[in-house]
C-alpha cells in the first residue's frame, strides 16, 4: 500500500483490519517516514522501481498494489512497466497527469527555501478531508499535518518533481491487471474527473466513488473504501 505525498504508512491505519483476510505491506516512498532519502530528482519510475525491489526482498513473484494520490501514480506505472509482478491494481484518488508544472515547481522551491513542508502545510492538508469532517475530527487533521511536516523538505520538493513531470496518460491502455479505481466525492486536488478519465483508458477498469470524502478518501470513508478493497481482491 502506497501512500500520499507528504504522508507515511501511517495513513493506512485504517485499513489494517485488511490484515486479517489478506497480507498487507504498508511502505513508505523514499523521502518519506522511515524510508532513506537518496539524492534527487526523483521520477515515478524510481519509485516504481523501489516497490519492485520491495517485492523481491519480500521474496514474492507477484502482489496487488494499493496507492493513493503519489502511490496511485507509482501503481499506474507498475501496471504499465512491470505487468508480470502485478496481480490486481486499486488506485485512490489519483491523476495519471497533474499540470500546471509550474505550481509544482513553486511548491517544491517553497519547502526547500524553508528546509521545511510547514510553508506549505496547512493549505496543503485543506484539500484532504472535507470541511465538516476535519471539523469534527480534529485529531485526524492534526495527525496528517504531523505527517507532512515531519516529511523530509529535499524528499518531498523531489517527489513534487516526479509528478511535475509525469504523464502516463498514453500509457493507461497497456495495464493489463484487473483495476478498481477509486474516488472521492469531493476531492479537490484530484477530482473525480481525473480518476473516470483514468478508468475509461483502462481496459475492464470499475470506477467507485466515495462520499462525503476528500483527497485522503481511504482516511475519511474507512469502512467503504475497505469494503471495495476487499471485495476487489478476494472477490
Amino acid at each position: 500500500m502506497g501512500p500520499s505525498l507528504g504522508t507515511n504508512l501511517r495513513m493506512w491505519d485504517n485499513q489494517l483490519a485488511l490484515a486479517d483476510r489478506i497480507r498487507l505491506v504498508r511502505f513508505d516512498h523514499r523521502g518519506h517516514g522511515d524510508s532513506q532519502t537518496p539524492p534527487g530528482p526523483y521520477e515515478i519510475a524510481d519509485l516504481g522501481q523501489d516497490v519492485l525491489d520491495l517485492i523481491d526482498a519480500l521474496e514474492a513473484q507477484r502482489a496487488s498494489y494499493c496507492g493513493l494520490s503519489l502511490g496511485g501514480m507509482v501503481g499506474m506505472w507498475l501496471g504499465v512497466n512491470a505487468p508480470e509482478r502485478l496481480d490486481r491494481l486499486i488506485l485512490l484518488c489519483t491523476a495519471a497527469h497533474m499540470p500546471p508544472a509550474s505550481a509544482w515547481q513553486e511548491r517544491a522551491a517553497a519547502v526547500l527555501k524553508a528546509r521545511s513542508t510547514e510553508p506549505i502545510c496547512d493549505a496543503v492538508v485543506d484539500r484532504w478531508l472535507t470541511p465538516p469532517f476535519a471539523a469534527a475530527h480534529p485529531e485526524v487533521r492534526a495527525d496528517l499535518r504531523a505527517m507532512l511536516v515531519a516529511s523530509p523538505s529535499a524528499g518531498y520538493a523531489w517527489c513534487c518533481g516526479a509528478i511535475e513531470r509525469m504523464d502516463l496518460r498514453a500509457d493507461l491502455p497497456r495495464i493489463q491487471a484487473p483495476t478498481l479505481v477509486i474516488s472521492g466525492s469531493e476531492d479537490l486536488a484530484t477530482p473525480v474527473d481525473r480518476q473516470r478519465e483514468i478508468a475509461q483508458k483502462i481496459p475492464g477498469a470499475r470506477h467507485e466513488i466515495v462520499g462525503p470524502a476528500a483527497h485522503v478518501a481511504a482516511v475519511e470513508q474507512p469502512d467503504e473504501v475497505n469494503r471495495l478493497i476487499a471485495q476487489h481482491l478476494l472477490g
